[in-house]
């Protein structure tokens, strides 16, 4: 799929967030083209004005130099609104370059969708503090298609992790988004066990994911549907899905039920 990229200069790299687990976020891109059709990050498509969510991305090409030379106090996440291993990365390599020069001290957690970390691996050992996760779900052919019809397939990442994890990277999978009738804990633990250091689950974010997803589950997964519109049913999945969860014999960061 051609992809709109608009290169665009920042006056900062470095945003205060709320996200759990983090004080700051950096996004050198905005946009993606991985295109997952429940990605909360959509709205900003009706910021920017650049098309479908998607089809374009912007990249900050003065953000390597941005980190130069600062020294930031707190837990920096790569990236809230994009992901940094997207397919333009190949070419534009911003996101190297922004690691080239952050300083090591940093204490950084990556969380992609791609193998293409695995370019970084020098760069990545240069941080003493440093974890890397991958968005782990079971989706595959037709669920993939449907739900992140750009991004690497599931046993790529994992395939990643556990390489990044015997070079001595800490690893976590972020195991999102649990959809009724359509996520398999069991497969999911099955292929990330021995590969993660700690886990973080995400249940879908309707309200974020939007009414275009909600009409593709209602067309292509009934059941789903359902489930999801029915509070009762959603919460009883939910809490089952959760216990589940705690019986595993895994570290666990956080559960976000939205």
């Amino acid at each position: 799929m051609k992809q709109k990229i608009i290169k665009t200069k920042a006056k900062e790299i470095f945003t205060k967030t709320n996200l759990p687990g983090a004080d700051y976020v950096i996004n050198q891109y905005v946009g993606c083209s991985h295109g997952c059709t429940y990605c909360y990050a959509k709205f900003i498509s009706r910021w920017k004005g650049y098309g479908n969510w998607g089809t374009w991305i912007e990249a900050k090409i003065n953000a390597p130099d941005l980190v130069r030379g600062r020294k930031i106090s707190g837990k920096v996440f790569m990236s809230s609104v994009s992901d940094a291993y997207q397919p333009a990365e190949k070419e534009l390599k911003l996101t190297r370059k922004v690691l080239e020069n952050l300083d090591k001290n940093t204490d950084l957690s990556i969380l992609t969708k791609s193998d293409l970390v695995l370019r970084d691996l020098d760069l990545l050992k240069q941080f003493k503090n440093i974890e890397v996760g991958f968005t782990i779900n079971s989706f595959q052919g037709k669920d993939q298609q449907l739900f992140e019809p750009n991004s690497p397939e599931n046993i790529k990442r994992v395939e990643a992790m556990k390489k990044l994890k015997k070079s001595g990277i800490r690893t976590y999978a972020f195991v999102s988004p649990i959809i009724p009738d359509v996520f398999d804990l069991d497969k999911v633990m099955k292929d990330t066990k021995d590969h993660a250091d700690f886990y973080w689950f995400e249940f879908i974010n309707l309200k974020g994911a939007g009414e275009e997803f909600k009409e593709i589950l209602k067309s292509n997964y009934p059941e789903s549907s359902k489930i999801i519109q029915n509070k009762d049913m959603l919460n009883l999945y939910n809490e089952n899905i959760k216990s589940e969860i705690y019986k595993s014999d895994i570290k666990i960061r956080g559960i976000e039920t939205h």
